[in-house]
């Protein structure tokens, strides 16, 4: 017979709303459009361009540069390596995943009506992965941090949370468990009493005075080193559909309109397991689980123009609007330590079984503003760059009046900047082949680029022309080092990747 775990919820009071963090509104405003082969070989340089599936998520005008109906499908290879180095620690890891990035169709509709400027309409549908989650790495070392205390022990998140709040309001009444106190506690009082009891009950803290009353505490965790090693694992995605209207105007103008849709699919498990011998330490062994389940739906749109100033020079301007996202988020989590009494070696497991519900909160992206050239050689081929501004100081957590959010809004008008994104793609025919590369750099969103960097890659690809039917095939690849904070609070030490993401994508494109 199969056992069933009985899993209980507990709904968290908006004031008490601790899920979110700048580091998740970052990754829920980031987006990378993986697109159609052609789209990623040239770097995603196709502002000025269109006639791609892909170049509609970047200007909408670029539908209206079809002649004849078309559609594409592309299907997508992603490796993501993580060199990771922490304290004396150094670990390497990687993880692939196949999947269908893309799909879409244009359908183009001549005006009969020869005397109109108007020369053509579309009418366009298209899916893009903008993100994709999947990530997993391991970072193990010992933490000799200068600072001394206990900053270099996940300690530290404890009493962080621990110190201010009442004994009896972050501990079990007598006879009640650990799911109906941690439950009881977390609908009263919310996340931070929530972390506080986990602390207390797993003999991590020590009230100063054993009274309902109490409101300091220190650790049973001596200061000293610390061994630490850190999972992480994510996985999951966000996606775009985009409704598209362009037209064409005279023989040299584009318009277009995208009305998006966006959803957000995300899950993260972290797990830290703590060793120490130092002298004096009641806990020498401390394991915490984490696990975030998100889930979001959004909408933006997008105004975009293309220009042809000569036969060969072509200018493009598009504008994204934010994204306002409605985003739910579920935890849960797990702790056991091993403490020292007298002779004894005790172990206490504080495993709740309890998905914590936050109140649907609502997420206002920053928008974009994208200028583009391109130079077009006739049937020989072209050169283009797109150039990109985006301003994640407008990163906004709404309703801005609750005060948790407030805080966060303010941190992140300090610490996010406007970055810029550079693209330039080229592309040589000869005959029904084509030859393809491109370049990209992406600022770091962040003022202090030592905590996130810059982003650098490139891109290669080929493609043949069947006539009615064209294959493309493309390469690339980026880098970026992050220092990855292990908590936001109490044991704030960073892990550093250097992450390399490494795309082949092949995109079958047809005419309708």
């Amino acid at each position: 017979m199969k056992k069933l775990t009985l899993l209980f919820i507990a709904a968290l009071p908006m004031s008490s709303v601790m899920a979110q963090d700048i580091s998740d509104a970052l990754i829920y405003a980031s987006e990378e459009i993986q697109g159609t082969a052609r789209f990623r070989s040239m770097s995603g340089a196709f502002g000025a361009l269109g006639g791609d599936m892909s170049a509609v998520s970047i200007n909408p005008a670029g539908s209206a540069v079809f002649n004849i109906s078309h559609a594409s499908m592309s299907l997508s290879s992603l490796n993501t390596n993580n060199d990771v180095s922490y304290f004396n620690g150094h670990n390497s890891s990687s993880e692939s995943k196949i999947d269908l990035n893309q799909t879409g169709a244009v359908f183009v509709f001549d005006n009969t009506n020869r005397e109109s400027n108007w020369k053509r309409f579309t009418l366009a549908i298209a899916y893009d992965k903008t993100s994709n989650y999947e990530d997993n790495w391991l970072a193990s070392g010992t933490n000799t941090n200068a600072n001394g205390g206990l900053t270099n022990s996940i300690a530290s998140y404890f009493t962080a949370y621990a110190n201010g709040l009442r004994l009896d309001e972050i501990s079990a009444f007598p006879g009640e468990s650990y799911s109906q106190a941690y439950s009881e506690i977390g609908s009263t009082y919310g996340f931070a009493n929530q972390q506080a009891f986990l602390g207390y009950e797993s003999y991590i803290l020590e009230p100063a005075e054993d009274t309902d009353g109490n409101t300091a505490y220190t650790a049973n965790v001596a200061s000293g080193n610390f061994n630490h090693q850190y999972n992480y694992a994510s996985t999951g995605y966000n996606g775009k559909i985009n409704f598209n209207f362009a037209s064409q105007f005279k023989d040299n103008f584009y318009i277009g309109l995208n009305l998006n849709s966006h959803f957000i699919n995300y899950e993260r498990s972290t797990y830290l397991n703590e060793t120490n011998s130092n002298a004096g330490s009641l806990i020498t062994n401390i394991q915490f689980g984490n696990n975030l389940v998100t889930t979001g739906t959004g909408f933006s749109f997008q105004l975009g123009a293309i220009a042809k100033l000569t036969n060969e020079l072509r200018v493009g301007l598009a504008y994204n609007s934010p994204t306002w996202y409605k985003i739910a988020e579920e935890t849960t989590q797990y702790i056991s330590t091993r403490r020292n009494e007298g002779e004894s070696v005790l172990t206490t497991v504080i495993n709740p079984n309890i998905v914590n519900v936050f109140p649907e909160y609502k997420l206002q992206t920053p928008g974009k503003l994208t200028g583009s050239l391109a130079y077009v050689f006739g049937d020989k081929g072209l050169i283009s760059f797109d150039y990109s501004r985006k301003d994640y100081s407008n990163l906004k957590f709404k309703p801005t009046s609750d005060t948790y959010f407030s805080s966060l809004n303010r941190d992140m008008d300090e610490l996010f900047k406007i970055a810029s994104t550079y693209r330039f793609g080229g592309e040589y025919r000869l005959k029904a082949f084509s030859l393809r590369g491109g370049y990209r750099f992406e600022e770091s969103p962040y003022e202090n680029e030592e905590f996130y960097g810059n982003l650098t890659g490139y891109s290669l690809g080929l493609g043949y022309n069947f006539g009615n039917m064209r294959l493309d095939l493309s390469f690339d690849q980026s880098k970026r080092e992050i220092n990855q904070q292990l908590y936001s609070v109490g044991l704030t030490d960073a892990a550093g990747l250097d992450t390399k993401n490494t795309n082949v994508i092949l995109t079958l494109g047809f005419n309708l």
